[in-house]
């Protein structure tokens, strides 16, 4: 197995890597797009519309600014969207260890999410159509000022059911380990 230099980079001394793996790259459509689209086209949609009639009719320059923000939000729902999902996966490396499950993302910089195996508790799979998967981990959500964000995740990673299945044996060894350690 060969061990990306950023996962080799994350590792605690004596930490032993079991899986290491990326999420599917490309444009993807998602579930929650069924919503998403309609109301991005009708958003984007409006916005060029005002912007366009506020140009030709010749209002104050203060009224033709006021639009391109709402424009330019409308694009991003519309299209930018996919394009940032796209370039955050192709930059986002996942990995597994006898300690720790790590999710590492290159954009704006690096970000390493550490989630202890021995405190995972509900791991949940949800299978695609195309045979890759998608991994949460709920209950180890950061939270922030911008309110509750997504539990971390394995994105569409390839033969999703046998990492699920490793992560699950894993954790229970952690567990065990802990439980023995603590014993002592």
């Amino acid at each position: 197995m060969i061990i990306p230099p950023a996962v080799r980079e994350s590792l605690l001394a004596g930490e032993r890597v079991l899986w290491v793996g990326k999420p599917q790259t490309g444009l993807l459509i998602r579930p929650s797009d069924a919503l998403l689209i309609p109301f991005s086209l009708m958003w984007g949609g409006f916005a060029i519309f005002w912007e366009w009639m506020v140009i030709q009719s010749n209002a104050p320059l203060v009224m033709r600014l006021w639009g391109i923000p709402f424009v330019l939000i409308g694009l991003y729902l519309m299209v930018g969207r996919f394009f940032f999902d796209s370039y955050r996966r192709a930059r986002t490396q996942y990995a597994v260890t006898d300690r720790r499950v790590l999710i590492i993302e290159h954009v704006f910089g690096q970000h390493l999410r550490s989630l202890p195996l021995e405190r995972l508790s509900a791991i949940t799979l949800s299978r695609h159509g195309d045979g890759s998967g998608t991994i949460q981990f709920p209950g180890t959500e950061e939270r922030t000022g911008r309110g509750r964000q997504l539990p971390p995740q394995f994105d569409h990673i390839p033969d999703a059911e046998k990492t699920h299945r490793l992560i699950e044996e894993a954790s229970t060894d952690a567990r065990r380990d802990a439980g023995r350690a603590m014993m002592r």
